[in-house]
């Protein structure tokens, strides 16, 4: 394996597997997935609901604070085990329809198992990368990610995507990690940083840049800086929370 992408699939390949962490220390690496998950906004009860579903892996809470509807069409682009895919699904109800993308093949076996053992009828899963979705254009009401757009090499391409597939007037929901300013050359080559969400990261500035030249509109209606103290050793680093709209 010698590109990111393989690195990145292979450790999330193990975590889906009950492998641990990512190796960072932390983050949004599944060390201690209640603790994590508790720690950047997800509830009791949802927790409670997330079960086998919830690795660890977030950097916030995308669906908590998204405009989900009955009978709205959701994706979300690296799904992991399919947490929240399972708590949109509620939200989307039985007219709904919500769909889970992510591109290692583990992370997506564990998401069906998930599924059939919940019996959840309007949850799908597909394998593909986010920056290529096999799905038609339009047909998203609203698109949510939590911290996976950070692992992506391309992530104008993954804005176009979003783009391309949410309705005129959709919106996206995004938590991610992002740099508040660059990181050292051995840091960027580093493994470890790499599949802890940290070393792919873009600049704020940048990343805030890309999605506003696709033609979106950005708010920010979360920084948290806290976070890289917490649990990621004092890198320079903050969660972000973003609402995208169309």
């Amino acid at each position: 394996m010698n590109n990111k992408k393989d690195k990145i699939k292979n450790k999330y390949g193990q975590v889906a597997k009950g492998g641990g962490g990512c190796g960072c220390g932390s983050g949004c690496c599944g060390d201690d997935a209640e603790e994590i998950s508790k720690s950047v906004g997800y509830s009791d009860k949802e927790r409670e609901k997330g079960a086998d579903a919830n690795l660890g892996l977030g950097c916030g809470n995308p669906v908590a604070i998204s405009a989900i509807q009955k009978g709205d069409t959701v994706i979300d682009f690296g799904c992991g085990a399919g947490f929240d895919c399972f708590l949109a699904a509620e939200k989307v109800g039985d007219e709904g329809r919500v769909m889970g993308v992510d591109m290692t093949k583990e992370m997506i076996e564990k998401a069906r198992k998930n599924k059939r053992k919940r019996e959840v009828k309007n949850v799908e899963f597909v394998l593909a990368e986010i920056e290529n979705i096999p799905l038609e254009d339009g047909l998203a009401d609203i698109i949510i990610s939590n911290c996976v757009i950070n692992l992506a090499p391309d992530k104008n391409q993954v804005f176009k995507e979003a783009y391309r597939l949410l309705k005129d007037m959709g919106e996206m929901y995004i938590s991610d990690i992002v740099l508040l300013e660059e990181l050292s050359e051995e840091q960027k080559d580093d493994e470890d940083l790499l599949v802890g969400c940290v070393s792919g990261a873009a600049l704020k500035e940048d990343y805030l840049k890309l999605i506003k030249e696709q033609g979106f509109e950005v708010e920010v209606l979360k920084e948290d800086k806290k976070i890289s103290e917490k649990q990621y050793g004092g890198l320079p680093i903050e969660s972000i929370t973003l609402k995208v709209n169309k």
